[in-house]
């Protein structure tokens, strides 16, 4: 019994862990550009999108498509960005451990 009280708290400590960890990481930002730093999109640690900053340069009417892909291409990076941040800070809770259904 004492083995599996020790299991629990363990558990509960990881957990408490992970809870500061997300809060850490909704304050954390990435931020990633395209088509040579027209698009910037800045993005949390928690994989919300905080801001695009479009250069004018950027803005062609006759060329929209352009425009959508250097935002979507800018918006992807960063989400990516902010995903390998959540593993980085994660493992280090978890010492390298892939736990289902954590991030």
């Amino acid at each position: 019994m004492r083995g599996m009280n020790d299991l629990l708290r363990q558990a509960q400590a990881m957990q408490k862990k992970m809870a500061n960890l997300q809060e850490e990481l909704s304050k954390k930002t990435v931020e990633a550009s395209s088509g040579g730093g027209m698009v910037t999109v800045v993005a949390s640690g928690g994989q919300d999108v905080v801001s695009i900053v479009i250069d004018k340069a950027a803005v062609d009417p006759s060329d929209v498509e352009m425009l959508q892909d250097l935002v979507l291409a800018a918006v992807n990076d960063a989400l990516k960005k902010a995903r390998e941040l959540q593993q980085s800070e994660m493992s280090a809770i978890t010492g390298g451990m892939k736990i289902p259904g954590l991030f």
